[in-house]
């Protein structure tokens, strides 16, 4: 056993950081850059660095964790709240599009599985996402609510269908959607008992006495609540990232007040997540990069603008619904833009649909080619936008001027 490789990949990781920090005017997203170097420094052209046993068991830990912290950016106010409509109909617009765009290939011959392209069209980056709106003082304006509503939707739905239609362990989709439903069941038990758990005055005691100790036990009560959702996945037919995804959803649900409560505790995930497992997970990716089949033709190559127009289409369009929450143009086409940014849900989705030869190296290729396209090109249209949007609203009433 070696730990070369693994080496190589946390050296990646640990430099990107400071790369950025020295070009401040290449606004690129971390995880972007940290495919990128893996593509690099991997077989594709260097061939310094291998996905080696541990680096791809580290690698699907990571994806887990960051399904995990997706999970746990979901605000089920926004769920559930004045606007759950417009998010609703926004949602139904995505996979009614997302299943038109996916025929559509599939019929002109350009993909094999329509319901794997579907499905991978319908995620929203929600790490990236609300950084970016933060960054815009939006999260609390109307655009900032929706958009953050809409993209929750989009990455539960597709997280569900991705382990519910794309799973190597499970039987017919009918069987599947029972144990779903079980897995369910389950979900709620552990949402009534944790906050059950959470009046007794002794146990509350106990872990605000033991959370910043060397026990930890916050943190390690969230391992093992990620751990064995993940395994309960696994045993139920699905991907363990679905069992990763709810854990998130259910902290997030049963502590809502976390980040003021308790604020360092999300910093300590965020920590073990950001600051190690979720680098290796993007930087292996890159690694696993098949640039080979990208480049092999012109006609693979075209295919990237292809999805990401796609994107666009699936994820953008509905942001329509919104305009009768008094959005302005501006804003609509902002939250179109950031709802249609993508990256991690493509990459697990084209990385289980490679197993289960659902999808070409090519398409699978170009499908993550566009995924970090979305993510360069599509923040960067919207902040000014966003920007020019509030900008018009504090100048006074009035329409925007776009």
């Amino acid at each position: 056993m070696s730990y070369d490789n693994l080496v190589i990949v946390l050296a990646v990781s640990a430099g990107v950081p400071f790369l950025l920090a020295v070009m401040p005017r290449v606004p690129l997203p971390g995880p972007v850059l940290e495919i990128v170097a893996g593509i690099v420094l991997g077989p594709a052209v260097l061939n310094v660095v291998q996905p080696d046993a541990i680096v791809q068991a580290l690698s699907i830990i990571g994806l887990s964790f960051l399904l995990f912290l997706a999970g746990l950016e979901i605000d089920f106010q926004q769920l559930r709240g004045p606007w759950a409509r417009l998010v609703g109909t926004g949602l139904a617009g995505t996979l009614a599009l997302a299943a038109t765009v996916g025929w559509g290939l599939h019929i002109a011959g350009l993909v094999e599985s329509p319901l794997l392209i579907g499905t991978a069209l319908v995620a929203t980056s929600l790490g990236l996402l609300v950084p970016i709106l933060k960054d815009a003082d939006a999260v609390d304006r109307p655009v900032g609510q929706l958009t953050i509503g809409g993209g929750s939707a989009g990455e539960i739905s597709a997280v569900v269908l991705l382990s519910l239609f794309f799973s190597e362990h499970a039987s017919g989709p009918a069987s599947r959607l029972l144990l779903l439903l079980g897995l369910a069941c389950l979900v709620a038990l552990i949402v009534v008992a944790s906050m059950r758990a959470g009046r007794s005055m002794w146990l509350s005691g106990a872990v605000v006495k033991l959370a910043d100790t060397s026990a930890q036990v916050r943190v390690r009560l969230t391992m093992a609540l990620i751990v064995g959702l993940s395994a309960v996945a696994l045993h139920l037919g699905f991907e363990a990232i679905l069992g990763a995804f709810i854990a998130g959803a259910v902290l997030r649900l049963v502590d809502p007040d976390a980040e003021r409560t308790h604020p360092q505790f999300h910093v300590k995930l965020e920590g073990l997540g950001y600051g190690f497992l979720v680098p290796v997970f993007f930087v292996t990716s890159g690694i696993q990069f098949d640039a080979g089949a990208l480049f092999a033709d012109a006609e693979t190559v075209l295919r990237v603008p292809m999805f990401l127009a796609a994107l666009l289409l699936v994820r953008g369009l509905p942001a329509l619904a919104y305009r009768s929450a008094g959005l302005s143009r501006a804003e609509i086409m902002a939250s179109g833009l950031l709802q249609a940014t993508s990256l991690p849900v493509i990459v697990a989705a084209t990385t289980i649909g490679l197993k289960l030869d659902a999808i070409r190296p090519a398409n699978a290729a170009a499908l993550v080619a566009a995924g970090l396209l979305s993510v360069v090109v599509f923040p960067l249209t919207a902040l000014p936008l966003l920007n020019r949007s509030r900008a018009s609203a504090g100048s006074g009433p009035g329409k925007d001027p776009d």
